[in-house]
């Protein structure tokens, strides 16, 4: 407990920016989801032959698993809020549609039959009678989309679109550090429970108000969502710096800022966190970005799918330079000393045990051990799918995690092998064994700014400026600077201001 009461002091102002992010992405989803979900549902009740399969289309939308769901959304409407608001209405349609219908449909055909029997036309009978008794039921579908929403908004943090699920990732990212995953867990629950209880209380007005309650109720909603911007209208920033999860990539991506920002007139903005390589890289290509920090060596095999003419660093960066030059239009600048390879890793206990040095030696334990892998990693052939191929083979039990939560697997004997960097700061906090890779599957991994060509033509000076950090920062000072974020809990940017002044790059 006095962990994460000094975890909550130390995060007391990202964490009411979470909560605050959180809120208005999940109220915008919801009016947008009762503004197209009553309506239509009202129009159903119109038309019952057509209601069935619409409300089960709309069902149908609710098993598509969220996370495909925001991929798919990406290519179209690039990372941030869009494609997380976009999504999150689609999972809040079904509630309110199916309760408007069945709200409707349920009032006492005598009240119907009355109402006609006075006169009253459709349109009429509708504001006057049916909507008014139905509205309670309406209300309790939109309590019940509210909720749900609320609890899936903690996944669009993956695509930057912020929200209390970026302290979850964090924590999982920090090796499954429950106090970060609870910080985060614990106001999202509460946030649903209190919105909720609100809307609980508009649903028993709306029993005497009718609809006004709901008129009400979203009044109240876009005051909430549009307040901020008529306070403080936002500045749109000249550039964005996207980076993966990870220590690793949000210190870069403050390094690139702190640099643009003292030697341009230029403004950045930071997406830190965006998930895996393909979707930021995904980001990239449709201008949701315009810089992230990526490896030569993912530049050759994932983005180029072509294997490294050579493990001399200057040739993978060559290669790399070259075809996302010619295949993608992309720059990519001078690399960084440190090579952040893969590596696989495992106790020194086990490594001695069964006298395993190489990676080919696993083929003796293949039967008995069980892998933790990135999903990542499992997937590409300068990783296991090359271990495979090249090493022959064929662990029978591969358990893919995310990259946080590999190393706490092995430090509890879940999993007997892992996929590592080599820059990664557990790496000399558990005093792992990596295993040699004499055929030479890990490329060189060195890190370097890549960038749209438009960019770079539109401002010049970015060449120069991230130009400084070629050849900089070794792997020491890499596992150094990363063991400070991940085990010191120092913010990315204090330790990425301090790397840049200690080298004379900016001024103190």
């Amino acid at each position: 407990m006095g962990e994460f009461i000094s975890v909550f002091q130390n995060r007391q102002d990202m964490l009411l920016e979470t909560i605050w992010e959180h809120l208005q992405v999940s109220m915008l989803s919801l009016i947008i989801a009762i503004m197209i979900a009553v309506p239509l549902g009202l129009l159903l009740t119109r038309f019952p032959r057509v209601a069935e399969p619409i409300i089960g289309l709309s069902a149908v939308t609710q098993t598509i698993p969220s996370l495909a769901v925001l991929a798919f959304l990406i290519p179209f409407f690039g990372i941030g809020t869009t494609p997380a608001i976009i999504a999150l209405t689609i999972y809040g349609l079904l509630p309110i549609l199916r309760n408007t219908y069945t709200g409707i449909e349920e009032v006492e055909p005598a009240l119907k039959e009355a109402a006609t029997g006075m006169g009253m036309n459709s349109c009429k009978r509708l504001t006057k009678v049916e909507l008014p008794i139905a509205m309670p039921v309406i209300m309790a579908g939109i309590r019940t989309s509210m909720v749900l929403i609320v609890g899936t908004t903690t996944i669009a943090a993956l695509i930057g679109a912020g929200g209390l699920g970026k302290l979850i990732l964090l924590g999982i990212d920090r090796g499954a550090d429950l106090n970060l995953i609870l910080l985060g867990a614990i106001p999202a629950a509460l946030l649903a429970i209190l919105l909720d209880f609100i809307l609980r209380g508009f649903e028993r007005v709306s029993r005497r108000a009718g609809f006004k309650s709901l008129t009400a109720m979203l009044i109240i909603a876009v005051l909430i969502v549009a307040g901020p911007f008529f306070i403080s209208p936002a500045k749109q920033a000249d550039l964005t710096i996207g980076g993966k999860l990870g220590s690793e990539p949000a210190i870069l991506i403050n390094m690139y800022k702190l640099l643009i920002e003292e030697e341009t007139d230029l403004t950045v903005e930071l997406e830190s966190g965006l998930g895996k390589t393909a979707f930021v890289f995904s980001a990239l290509k449709n201008g949701s970005i315009d810089i992230y920090p990526e490896f030569t060596g993912t530049a050759i095999v994932t983005h180029l799918e072509q294997e490294t003419d050579s493990n001399e660093k200057s040739d993978v960066y060559e290669q790399a330079r070259q075809g996302m030059e010619e295949q993608y239009g992309m720059v990519m600048l001078e690399p960084m000393t440190f090579n952040n390879t893969y590596a696989v890793a495992t106790t020194q206990e086990l490594a001695q045990e069964h006298h395993l040095d190489t990676i080919g030696d696993l083929r003796k334990v293949e039967n008995d051990i069980t892998a933790g892998f990135t999903l990542e990693f499992k997937d590409r052939y300068d990783g296991y799918v090359g271990m495979q191929d090249i090493y022959n083979l064929d662990i029978a039990d591969v358990q893919t995690m995310e990259p946080g939560i590999r190393q706490e697997a092995l430090a509890n004997g879940e999993v007997d092998v892992i996929d590592a960097y080599a820059t990664d700061s557990y790496m000399v906090d558990m005093d792992l064994t990596i295993l040699d890779d004499p055929k030479n599957l890990f490329p060189p991994y060195q890190g370097a700014p890549l960038m749209r060509q438009d960019t770079l033509d539109k401002y010049p000076e970015l060449e120069d400026t991230l130009n400084q950090l070629g050849g900089k920062i070794t792997d020491d000072e890499m596992r150094q600077m990363n063991y400070e974020v991940e085990y010191e809990d120092r913010d990315p940017v204090d330790v990425a201001r301090d790397y840049l002044e200690n080298e004379g790059l900016i001024d103190n």
